[in-house]
């Protein structure tokens, strides 16, 4: 994938083919050498799925087996002086996804055949716990260095049975004993590295490995993964400007859609504001903004997961939770928090010190937009498409400034939704009409918040600022004193916009907007 003449490492993971290929490389190499040069020689690292935990291990290889000429100009190369060259045993545990007992043997089998195959099988080992044992020590025997073990998505087997009462406890134990010696390897082993999405609970999965050291969530190492804004403006200056180009957009504009768009993480707090790599390098690679990590996998387990835990559209951001809530095993979690952070649907927004409660939030317009359109559908029966399609005629109403035809427009589709008896009730038109004016996202700047009982949105557009208040069962002229109520023009003033005030009422007999008044 390129622009202009560079190339992206589009779902390429492996660093020797990055440097080889000339493809695009943000240099993380410093962190590299910190955990190598750590007090800690077992480390962990939660990310949400493609934001380079894979490219990190396959950077690590290349390092312990001391590959020097691929670090040309890179920040490692002026920190390390010695580049010794270790045995490295790399597993990578994604191709063992979605598999049954027999068939994750046979996965682990075959990797330890690969290193088998170098460091020879001992008589009499037969179980994957034995044959791991027995090539890490031949390894070390072999060479005379201690070996280096990286274990890439440890979880993956065991993401799609997590929340099983049958199929979680056999898959945990094979994985169980299939890492177990790395406790006992102890005087052979150099460095230990673990990536995954989940952080399982350590005594379920690592035995008695208590010595991981956790890094997920400190703050030296919170721009480990992902993309910062100093990193673009310097690594990808001339990109910048291309795609600016391509966009028809000047820079500013440009990295003010990227952010807007892509930006928004934090793993920890203090932490840099983190991009999503693989969305970014999609953008510049194809010269447009689309929907790139949202639509690389559709989260029909996580909509399951908030149905299970009733958890509302607008209930997902905005939440305060101490760490040891969301940055916690997953396989026996209480609430959504850990799901929802540990896969990047929410990420750290800010954090108090003094009751030490971090405030977790959805990070960007592109995984709020991806939410909302995959929770249209339980809202809308089978009218789903015309629900997207509607919302894109009312940003059309709103642009061209006809706010009453939008509205009439989003009342006469209102009314053709299907009634059925479990929508008798308030929060459920609440929600309904949060993801709908949500949506609308797609265009505009909105920001929607539901504090009890009603809807009540901000709309940015390029020439008017709109502050929308809705009441339920009430009238459009109760809605529009609220907004009086709170002052909203003072407040807005400064966007240096005309505002224009919109009070709805929605009639919960008929399902749709019953009255609306529109006010400069």
């Amino acid at each position: 994938m390129q622009q202009g003449g560079r190339l992206y490492p589009i779902g390429i993971q492996t660093f020797e083919k990055i440097r080889n290929g000339n493809y695009l490389y943000i240099d993380k190499t410093q962190y590299v050498y910190q955990m190598a040069h750590s007090s800690s020689n077992y480390m962990f690292l939660s990310r949400p799925r493609r934001f380079g935990k894979s490219l990190l291990t396959s950077t690590l290889e290349a390092y312990f087996e001391g590959r020097k000429e691929q670090f040309k100009e890179l920040a490692v190369e002026k920190l390390e002086t010695e580049w010794t060259k270790y045995p490295v045993l790399h597993f990578d545990m994604s191709t063992a996804k979605h598999v049954d007992k027999e068939r994750l043997e046979s996965e682990l089998n075959l990797k330890l055949i690969e290193y088998e195959n170098v460091y020879g099988r001992g008589e009499g080992e037969e179980n994957v716990n034995q044959r791991l044992q027995g090539v890490i020590r031949r390894a070390y025997e072999q060479t005379g260095r201690q070996v280096v073990v990286l274990i890439d998505e440890y979880d993956a087997p065991l993401l799609d049975v997590v929340h099983e009462e049958k199929d979680l406890p056999v898959l945990r134990n094979i994985m169980r004993n299939f890492y177990s010696p790395l406790k006992a390897c102890d005087p052979y082993l150099r460095f230990v590295f673990l990536t995954g999405i989940t952080k399982f609970s350590q005594l379920s999965i690592f035995s008695e490995l208590n010595n991981i050291k956790n890094i997920s969530m400190l703050p030296e190492y919170a721009a480990i993964c992902g993309i910062t804004e100093e990193e673009m403006a310097t690594q990808m200056d001339e990109d910048l400007d291309i795609l600016a180009g391509r966009l028809g957009v000047s820079r500013e504009e440009a990295v003010q859609k990227l952010k807007y768009n892509y930006d928004g993480y934090h793993f920890a707090w203090p932490s840099p504001d983190i991009y999503n790599p693989f969305s970014l390098l999609n953008a510049f690679a194809d010269g447009r903004l689309d929907s790139y990590w949202f639509g690389s996998g559709t989260p029909t387990y996580l909509i399951e997961m908030l149905k299970k835990y009733n958890v509302l559209p607008q209930q997902i951001g905005g939440r305060k939770a101490m760490a040891e809530s969301f940055d916690a095993p997953t396989e026996r979690m209480t609430d959504i928090a850990p799901l929802l952070y540990q896969s990047g649907y929410v990420t750290i927004k800010g954090y108090s010190p003094i009751t030490q409660l971090y405030t977790l939030d959805i990070p960007n317009k592109e995984v709020r937009l991806g939410l909302m359109k995959s929770l249209l559908p339980g809202y809308l029966d089978r009218r789903t498409t015309d629900g997207l399609t509607t919302v894109a005629l009312l940003y059309e109403a709103i642009y061209e400034e006809r706010l009453d035809d939008a509205l009439r427009l989003l009342q006469t589709f209102l009314s053709t939704v299907p009634y059925c008896d479990r929508t008798n009730h308030e929060g459920h038109y609440q929600q309904m009409l949060y993801v709908i004016f949500s949506l609308l996202g797609m265009y505009v700047d909105v920001e929607v918040r539901t504090p009890m009982g009603r809807v009540d949105m901000v709309m940015r557009t390029s020439t008017t600022l709109y502050v929308v208040e809705l009441k339920l069962n009430q009238s459009a002229a109760a809605a529009m004193q609220q907004i009086d109520l709170k002052n909203y023009p003072e407040r807005f003033a400064l966007c240096g916009l005309p505002v224009v005030k919109v009070g709805i009422n929605f009639d919960m007999e008929r399902h749709t907007l019953k009255d609306w008044v529109i006010t400069n």
